[in-house]
């Protein structure tokens, strides 16, 4: 079975406070719905059109497991902390098998 992945790549950082808030939040509630971090933040290099920013890779056992953590209510909890905090590219996929 393909594992699944959070792939978040932050453009701007607009409330650092609101950014550790939610990371309080969001790391328990990640490990809750069997979600391990892979990449958080670290060196980035940009090509395209991509942004060398903060940059979090979360890895699930599954895509059905990682579209059910981020739909908990405790990572729901997370984001409603960060708020408009950040803007940032957040997608869910699904790796291969």
């Amino acid at each position: 079975m393909p594992k699944g992945y959070w792939v978040s790549a932050y453009r701007t950082i607009s409330d650092p406070e609101k950014l550790a808030a939610y990371n309080k939040l969001a790391g328990p509630a990640v490990r809750a719905g069997g979600g391990r971090t892979r990449v958080r933040g670290g060196r980035v290099v940009a090509h395209g059109a991509g942004i060398a920013e903060r940059t979090v890779l979360v890895e699930f056992d599954s895509f059905e497991q990682a579209v059910a953590a981020y739909e908990s209510a405790a990572y729901q909890e997370a984001l409603a902390a960060l708020s408009d905090g950040v803007e940032r590219d957040f997608r869910i996929v699904e790796g291969i098998d």
